[in-house]
């Protein structure tokens, strides 16, 4: 076992976290416990628990991490784009193409629980981050919407392109023939915006 010394306490926190996302690579969060990552990394349960406060925060900043990697790609996607349509069907598939990448790591955000205790402040922001971005392309699109209304439409638009992604991802159509979940994006986004 390691010493609490051979790492400092941000060496240590890289060392978990790119552990619990090499193994997220391959296998489900619900394989992993507090003890089988601290044996993957050579120290005990206890050191983590120093380090990050719980196993659940330990989680919590393995799905931080992850939101990071998708807000990048999705800036770097809707960047390129000045027609804000063309940059919202290119944030919609980026989300699709990265839970299809990182399956184990995706799960994670969507299926982590915080058991009550209030979300902490630097994880809401990058949730907000990411929820804006959809709503500023929104308010291009519709400069005359309300607050309220673009807040709607980014929630209905999100909730399909999420829905759709997770059928996609978990091979869960149900169809006699393959379906592309793209396509279907493509459909959902084509046909809301003309009657938005």
């Amino acid at each position: 076992m390691a010493r609490r010394n051979d790492h400092t306490r941000e060496e240590l926190i890289a060392l978990t976290l790119n552990t619990v996302k090499t193994f997220l690579n391959h296998h489900s969060y619900h394989e992993l416990s507090l003890r089988k990552i601290a044996n993957m990394i050579g120290y005990v349960p206890s050191t983590l628990v120093n380090v990050f406060g719980n196993y659940n925060l330990l989680l919590l900043h393995v799905v931080a991490q992850t939101v990071d990697d998708l807000a990048k790609e999705a800036q770097k996607v809707t960047s390129k784009q000045t027609d804000p349509s063309i940059a919202l069907y290119e944030l919609a598939y980026c989300y699709h193409d990265f839970a299809k990448k990182n399956p184990y790591r995706w799960q994670l955000i969507f299926e982590h629980n915080m058991n009550g205790e209030a979300l902490p402040e630097w994880q809401a922001t990058r949730i907000e981050k990411m929820t804006s971005m959809l709503e500023g392309l929104l308010r291009m699109l519709g400069p005359n919407r309300s607050s309220s209304e673009v807040l709607k439409a980014s929630r209905v638009l999100w909730s399909g392109v999420h829905g759709i992604t997770l059928l996609s991802v978990d091979d869960k159509f149900f169809a006699a023939e393959p379906v592309n979940g793209k396509e279907l994006i493509e459909n959902l986004l084509s046909n809301y915006l003309r009657q938005w």
